[in-house]
């Protein structure tokens, strides 16, 4: 009874602002948008990693804490392709990008390149959003193992660069730096 209890209070108290602040979702249609949510989300991420990217000097694009990890540069440019990958699901189209590259610069623009495509996506509706997407290539069908909407593969994208900005905020503080999240607002 307890936990049902505290999962009540923390859905009204997690649900009624986000209700009351979410943008609408267009003509005709006066609830909060799934995706305006979701898109907020993913472009806290985006900005925070492409800061960072900017940031972090070319010497340092090679760092790795372990041998088992990704460098710091691989950890940008896998987030420019997974981008890429996840937000062509969403969009329905074919995922036929191509690497990132290893400079700064490559992978600076290869991120670019990817937040504007994924802006695309993130700016449908929830109506198109509701509909499957089919995988952009053999990777991503496998990655996912199933039927999911497009909109599970926008929170999908949103959530991987979130949890990848988190890597990337551990490499910064192991090389001395302070990374776009921690850093005073203009």
């Amino acid at each position: 009874m307890k936990t049902l209890i505290t999962a009540a209070a923390l859905a009204l108290f997690t649900a009624a602002p986000a209700a009351a602040q979410a943008p609408t979702q267009g003509a005709g249609d006066t609830g909060p948008s799934a995706v305006a949510g979701v898109r907020e989300l993913w472009q806290t991420s985006r900005d925070y990693i492409l800061g960072a990217a900017q940031q972090v000097p070319e010497a340092d694009y090679g760092y790795r804490p372990a041998p088992e990890v990704r460098s710091m540069g691989q950890l940008f440019a896998h987030v420019a392709a997974s981008q890429r990958m996840l937000c062509a699901m969403a969009l329905g189209e074919r995922n036929d990008f191509g690497a990132a590259g290893s400079s700064k610069a490559e992978i600076i623009a290869a991120l670019r390149a990817s937040n504007d495509y994924c802006a695309r996506a993130y700016a449908g509706s929830d109506r198109d959003a509701a509909r499957l997407a089919p995988p952009s290539d053999s990777i991503s069908a496998s990655l996912l193992g199933g039927s999911h909407t497009r909109f599970y593969v926008l929170a999908m994208n949103a959530w991987h660069d979130s949890e990848h900005y988190g890597n990337i905020v551990t490499y910064m503080r192991l090389k001395g730096m302070v990374p776009p999240s921690s850093q005073p607002k203009p």
